[in-house]
C-alpha cells in the first residue's frame, strides 16, 4: 500500500502537540507521512508558495486546533489554500481540555481510530 501524504497545520505555540502527532507516523505499519512547514524563521517571501507546493501533493490535511489557533495567522493561511487546493481537513482537537472551534473545519477528538478514519477516507 502507498502511504498518504498528511500535511499537518498548527500554530507554533502548539508544536510539541505536532511532534505527538507525527510520532504516530513513525510506527512501521503506519500508512502515512506526515509534512508540516513549522516557521523557525520569520516567513519570507517564498514561504506561501513552498506550502502550496506541499498542500499540493498531500492527500489531505489535519488541522491542530487549539486557543493558538485564533490568533495563528500562518496556521489560516494554511487552511484556506488546503480548501483552495480542494484538500480534505479534518480538525484534531490538540488538548483534552480546549475544544476551540475553527469556522469551516469539522474537528474531532484526537484519537487513533478519528486520525486512521480521517486518512483511510483519503
Amino acid at each position: 500500500m502507498d502511504k498518504k501524504v498528511i500535511f499537518v497545520a498548527f500554530a507554533i505555540e502548539d508544536e510539541r502537540q505536532r511532534d505527538f502527532l507525527k510520532g504516530q507516523s513513525l510506527h512501521p505499519r503506519a500508512p502515512f507521512e506526515f509534512i508540516d512547514m513549522s516557521v523557525k524563521e520569520p516567513y519570507d517571501t517564498n514561504w506561501k508558495d513552498r506550502v502550496r507546493t506541499r498542500i499540493k501533493r498531500s492527500h489531505g490535511v489535519i488541522v491542530l486546533v487549539s486557543k493558538n489557533s485564533t490568533a495563528s495567522t500562518g496556521q489560516k493561511w494554511e487552511i484556506q489554500c488546503a480548501k483552495e487546493e480542494g484538500k480534505p481537513i479534518r480538525g484534531i482537537w490538540a488538548y483534552s481540555d480546549d475544544r476551540t472551534a475553527i469556522p469551516g473545519v469539522t474537528t474531532v477528538i484526537w484519537s487513533d481510530a478519528n486520525i486512521a478514519s480521517f486518512i483511510d477516507s483519503l
